[in-house]
């Protein structure tokens, strides 16, 4: 289901603030899924779009587009509790911009920076929750800095993009620097970023846009265009250069609509997903690789193409990289009909082989369109829009 089927979904909330404990476990490749909560869509929150952060403890933390005290959306935590179990609390509940201005309908993953405080956006703010004697301090950092999940760098600066790639520098106050601004149709250069660019090891930063590029041609025959992945370079003296790595749909069996963000190795390739193209005639996805060459220009290769019966297809979210190497991510669909989560393996000559770690339910969660985190021992943390028990997304734990 889509974000805006989600939103009539997402009615006044109820009083149940329900704990859900484990649904059982399902193993698919040697690895074992347990939910460790089911929001309910009232006073808890519901409808998970975003994935979760973890701090030092093991906790997690997230946004839910609903539910919440206005139903408006909230940040909530998902901890330990001295049973081995887990328990939520809403940390911050969203309302109305006529009421309050907080924000609204929150879609973004946290971030923590090296204090412990977490920051995320509504979709008109950015905001801070800070440690404050065992409870949170709520404060918005800017009023126009919303939309997407956040990036942070070492220094704490803040980047995120929308209409335009912007950081939030963190300097007497917050102050928003805009790095390059999509025009609005017909965009070569891309439009509509709906997640954060990331920062490789120089600084530079890496992002995709849903829609522009390539428009009305062979491989895109689409008024609105199938996307681009690109740079923002960074030059001496806090200059920036925005450059189109790649334009989707480029060729047949290229990948289409980039929804997600993409991640960096530590050789400066680029990987990502596409929510089309590709197998299914084009309509189940891809797994894709851009690599820089000498002369400046980059090389796309698929390293996988989904086919929606078994392994999953509509990959919404970026992917995750593990200590040696392996890739993680989610499709919101296929398997068996409720999207799986993924990892692939690196192999010799290039490949990759590709296994479904979870194929979803629909009781133990419904379409994830969010990443995953892993932890030091290698479990994996993630959230599903819908299902659970309550019906309204579940965060789970998958452990290898």
């Amino acid at each position: 289901m889509r974000r805006n089927q989600l939103v009539q979904h997402l009615i006044a909330p109820t009083v149940v603030f329900a704990i859900t404990l484990a649904l059982g476990s399902v193993a698919w490749g040697g690895s074992t899924h347990k939910v460790l909560y089911s929001f309910t869509g009232g006073y808890d929150g519901g409808g998970v779009f975003a994935g979760v952060a973890i701090d030092a403890k093991g906790n997690l933390y997230g946004t839910t587009r609903g539910g919440g005290a206005h139903s408006e959306g909230t940040v909530f935590e998902v901890s330990h509790t001295k049973g081995g179990d887990w328990s939520e609390a809403v940390l911050e509940s969203f309302c109305s911009p006529r009421q309050c201005g907080d924000g609204y309908l929150p879609e973004s993953t946290p971030v923590f920076d090296k204090s412990g405080n977490l920051y995320g956006t509504s979709s008109v703010t950015a905001f801070e929750l800070s440690p404050d004697a065992g409870k949170w301090r709520f404060k918005v950092i800017s009023d126009n800095a919303g939309g997407s999940s956040l990036t942070i760098d070492g220094a704490g600066n803040l980047y995120g993009a929308g209409g335009s790639v912007w950081e939030l520098v963190r300097a007497s106050g917050w102050r928003v620097k805009e790095f390059h601004i999509f025009c609005r149709t017909n965009c070569r250069d891309g439009e509509n970023a709906l997640a954060p660019p990331v920062l490789d090891a120089a600084g530079n930063l890496y992002g995709t846009t849903e829609f522009g590029g390539n428009i009305n041609t062979q491989w895109c025959p689409t008024s609105g265009g199938c996307g681009v992945a690109y740079q923002v370079e960074a030059l001496a003296g806090g200059q920036w250069k925005y450059r189109v790595l790649h334009r989707f749909g480029a060729f047949s069996g290229d990948g289409q609509l980039p929804y997600a963000g993409v991640v960096v190795d530590s050789q400066g390739n680029v990987y990502g997903t596409t929510l089309q193209g590709g197998g299914c005639n084009g309509a189940c996805g891809t797994v894709f690789k851009l690599t820089p060459g000498s002369d400046g220009h980059w090389k796309e290769t698929i390293l996988y193409n989904f086919n929606n019966v078994n392994d999953g297809a509509d990959p919404a979210a970026a992917l995750t990289f593990d200590k040696s190497g392996n890739l993680y991510g989610t499709a919101s669909g296929g398997g068996l009909g409720n999207g799986v989560v993924f990892k692939m393996t690196p192999q010799a000559g290039g490949k990759w082989e590709y296994t479904v770690l979870h194929r979803f339910t629909g009781k133990d969660g419904y379409s994830p369109q969010a990443g995953v985190i892993l932890d030091d021992k290698g479990n994996i943390y993630g959230t599903t829009t819908e299902g659970g028990s309550g019906g309204y997304g579940v965060v789970y734990e998958i452990t290898p």
